[in-house]
């Protein structure tokens, strides 16, 4: 146990990835889910007031009648896919935790929604149809790889119709500003991680040249260590305008969040409308 400790207690390279996917782990799944659904936890999907402000403002900015059929990638349980039917739009959504695409497609046959929900990885899969908006919420583009950002940007490009838009939030530097790193480990009957005792190894690293942090948790239990790396890059306006026209996007417009509000210099969010 403690050999495996070792190897995962020290610093990773930079976007080096988790052998162990939280979202294929039937319990923490589940516990991601639950988290989705309480609306007043801001941690896996905002909280239920933001989002429905969102939604409006999305709705307003490029409205269905406009932009009729929506992809809305990293879905989760349908949150914001429900709301955006009932906006008027044509939706589809996609997610890589298959119990986050059971509950979606279960709530979508009770209430008659007209969704399609595809359990998919984004990043590894290729996206098919053609759609008006694509939407990617609650900064999940930060938690991808320079190379994967770019593959994603492209096949976004691609599956946008002719001046079809790609809306998208990120954190800037001022999220990680005065966050310092640390190592602390705590014991647990049962928590987040596990139904039954283990140990919790919860790091932060600052990766400062490329503007990119490492939240990083390893789960000691009696026979087996996990390692989770969850990545966060964080952007300025110069660097994503940047990769968004080398994916041939046009016309970006900025905002401070995703629900429109107004760009400041501190802002710790970064809302943009990427125009194909």
């Amino acid at each position: 146990m403690l050999k495996a400790i070792k190897q995962f207690a020290k610093k990773p390279p930079l976007y080096e990835k988790s052998d162990a996917k939280f979202w294929n782990d039937l319990y923490i799944s589940q516990r991601m889910l639950e988290a989705h659904l309480n609306p007043d936890l801001e941690s896996a999907t905002r909280k239920l007031d933001f989002v429905l402000k969102s939604v409006d403002w999305i709705s307003t900015v490029v409205p269905p009648a406009q932009y009729i059929k929506l992809l809305d990638l990293g879905c989760g349980p349908g949150i914001y896919a429900e709301l955006f039917f009932n906006k008027g739009y044509k939706v589809t959504g996609v997610d890589l935790s298959q119990s986050s695409i059971q509950y979606a497609k279960k709530i979508a046959r009770e209430r008659g929604l007209h969704i399609e929900y595809l359990n998919s990885d984004y990043i590894q899969a290729p996206l098919s149809g053609e759609y008006n908006l694509i939407t990617m919420i609650y900064c999940d583009f930060g938690v991808l790889s320079d190379k994967e950002r770019q593959l994603l940007l492209k096949k976004v490009h691609d599956r946008l119709s002719p001046n079809g838009c790609f809306i998208f939030d990120v954190f800037t530097p001022f999220e990680y500003a005065d966050r310092e790193e640390f190592k602390e480990w705590r014991y647990e009957d049962s928590g987040f991680w596990c139904a039954n005792p283990y140990l919790l190894l919860q790091s932060l690293y600052r990766y400062n040249e490329s503007n990119t942090f490492l939240n990083q948790y390893i789960v000691v239990k009696d026979s087996k260590t996990t390692s989770y790396n969850l990545w966060e890059h964080t952007f300025t306006i110069e660097e994503i305008e940047k990769d968004l026209l080398k994916a041939g996007f046009k016309n970006m417009r900025y905002y401070g969040d995703v629900a429109g509000a107004e760009l400041r210099n501190d802002n710790k969010t970064l809302c943009v409308i990427a125009e194909k």
